[in-house]
């Protein structure tokens, strides 16, 4: 795709349109598993794992996106092949072992975040 303008008129920035063709290029598999890495990246800052560690903490915030990962890696499996699918359910474990450790009152056994998608989570 070329970042130059193809209208005349066009201040030089590129448009919805450059946008749209852009992603229509992406492969299906990559837009999944760059959405997990989003997914898992936000959901560690809110289980205090990263830099700001408790400072960042918000619980509520990481069930949400534990969550939401767990539902997108379950659905999304199949269709990008086990080579994709299973670092990032490594990924998904690790989060919820830690959104567990993390909790001061821990969830029991299958009820954690995202344990109705993936079953429960053993440490």
């Amino acid at each position: 795709m070329s970042t130059q303008p193809t209208d005349p008129s066009d201040d030089g920035q590129l448009g919805f349109d450059d946008f749209t063709r852009d992603i229509a290029e992406v492969p299906a598999v990559e837009v999944i598993t760059t959405v997990a890495v989003h997914l898992m990246s936000a959901a560690a800052v809110k289980c205090g794992l990263a830099e700001g560690g408790d400072a960042d903490k918000d619980l509520d915030e990481a069930r949400k996106l534990i969550t939401a990962l767990a539902g997108l890696v379950t659905a999304g499996a199949p269709e990008i092949s086990n080579f994709h699918a299973a670092p990032l359910r490594d990924g998904l474990k690790s989060l919820q072992l830690a959104f567990r450790e993390a909790s001061l009152i821990p969830d029991a056994v299958g009820s954690g975040p995202g344990e109705k998608f993936t079953g429960p989570v053993y440490s």
